[in-house]
């Protein structure tokens, strides 16, 4: 079930174009290997939602002005977001750091945080008020690299959306950057974490030496998408599932006693990906996979040491991968067990695959401007045969939420299938959200 529809209206300024303070190197800079793929060639939407709870140093304080002046400042460190992305041979990504600036958009809503309630519950049903796509400005190359709209609410609280082309940062550097505009904002003069580019480590060798087999980028055998329940002609939808302490326990009911090494993360991923399977009703001889996005930060990996400022793209996608009539038919334990010991089978956005990003390390609701804690803070959604787990409390209880995006129908079925597990009648879905 959906949430009910909530209406309200946002007055926004003309969006402007806002520059680094001070003059910045004019220079090229090459992105990583990792960064320039092209399944990375996409735009990621993040939300913060604050209380009306200012500091004595932001009592009377505009939250907008205060973060616009800020921006303009953390671009001096942070100046190859100001730039715009060209390509080079091969279609190789570079950053023209050229100082032209990063969008800004100024807004107010009718709305208080009381009225949206949990409907600040991702995926956001209202991201595009609250974070206007400016013509033209959604491209890769030649295009702005950072959008942010900061909406003022009646209640005297605030939204600050932001969109960031996914090539220049991964989830943690969008974290790193907003946590450097966040001190900036409370009078910090430069960043606790200075910024690292140094993408020159994650480049190839020359020439390329590949020491072991990459299944992740083999092509895959297309599913029988013949079916007419894959509904296969309908565009995605979103939702998000709630998991608190009462779920994670109806789940780990359906485990056998020998699975006793397993994390949050494991489980909801394993139960996610059966239930997915289960939903689209494949043919039992597709083969469907799992790939988990897992981050390289604060690891060596062969001689190789990131600095802590690094804020590029920093990840792998290991995966598990099983025949769906086989994962369908097998109990849970038997998706946990499969996915904690198969290797790395090829990564591919089909449909039957799925694609887990889990964000709640990243420390996104840490972002403070002066007005404490943001009540969520994230990703405001997923991305098409994605899914994000993410931290959330609800009802004053913690828990992990986890958004998915399937069609209409499979959505439903997924969440019938969870309901099974769950042991609830009410439906568990949230919030709806068409792509």
């Amino acid at each position: 079930m959906a949430s009910k529809c909530l209406e309200f209206h946002v007055k926004r300024c003309e969006a402007e174009l806002v520059v680094p303070t001070k003059p910045t190197p004019n220079e090229l800079k090459y992105l990583s290997d990792i960064d320039d793929q092209d399944f990375l060639r996409f735009q990621v939407h993040f939300i913060w939602y604050y209380r009306n709870s200012p500091s004595p140093l932001m009592e009377g304080k505009d939250p907008v002005k205060v973060i616009r002046e800020a921006l303009g400042k953390a671009l001096v460190f942070y100046y190859p977001l100001a730039g715009r992305l060209v390509e080079g041979y091969n279609r190789k990504l570079i950053v023209d750091c050229n100082g032209k600036g990063v969008l800004f958009i100024e807004a107010d809503a009718d709305i208080s945080l009381h009225q949206l309630g949990d409907r600040i519950q991702p995926p956001c049903p209202f991201i595009d008020q609250v974070l206007y796509d400016v013509l033209g400005s959604d491209g890769i190359i030649d295009c702005p690299l950072l959008l942010i709209q900061v909406t003022r609410l009646t209640c005297g609280g605030f939204i600050l959306a932001l969109r960031i082309n996914h090539t220049t940062c991964d989830a943690f550097g969008v974290f790193q950057f907003m946590n450097t505009l966040a001190e900036i904002a409370k009078g910090a003069q430069q960043p606790s974490i200075p910024p690292v580019w140094e993408r020159e480590l994650l480049f190839a060798r020359n020439p390329p030496r590949v020491t072991c087999i990459h299944y992740e980028y083999q092509q895959q055998q297309p599913l029988s998408i013949g079916q007419p329940n894959l509904d296969k002609t309908s565009s995605d939808i979103q939702c998000s599932f709630f998991f608190g302490p009462k779920q994670i326990r109806a789940i780990q009911k359906h485990l056998s006693s020998h699975l006793v090494s397993y994390s949050r993360y494991e489980l909801l991923t394993a139960f996610s990906w059966r239930c997915q399977t289960l939903a689209l009703e494949l043919d039992p001889e597709d083969v469907v996979r799992v790939s988990i996005m897992v981050s390289a930060r604060g690891k060596k990996y062969h001689g190789l040491h990131f600095p802590q400022g690094y804020y590029g793209n920093m990840f792998s996608f290991p995966a598990a991968v099983s025949k769906a009539g086989v994962l369908c038919e097998k109990p849970l334990a038997y998706a946990v067990d499969f996915m904690a010991i198969q290797g790395r089978p090829p990564y591919n956005a089909v449909r039957g695959n799925l694609i887990v990003s889990d964000t709640k390390n990243v420390h996104l609701d840490n972002v403070n401007f002066g007005w404490g804690l943001p009540l969520y803070g994230g990703l405001a959604k997923t991305f098409n045969g994605g899914s994000i787990h993410a931290k959330y409390r609800k009802n004053g209880e913690d828990g992990i939420l986890v958004l998915m995006s399937l069609p209409f129908l499979a959505m439903k079925r997924f969440q019938e299938e969870v309901a099974k597990v769950i042991g609830e009648d009410k439906p568990i879905i949230k919030i709806l959200s068409t792509l």
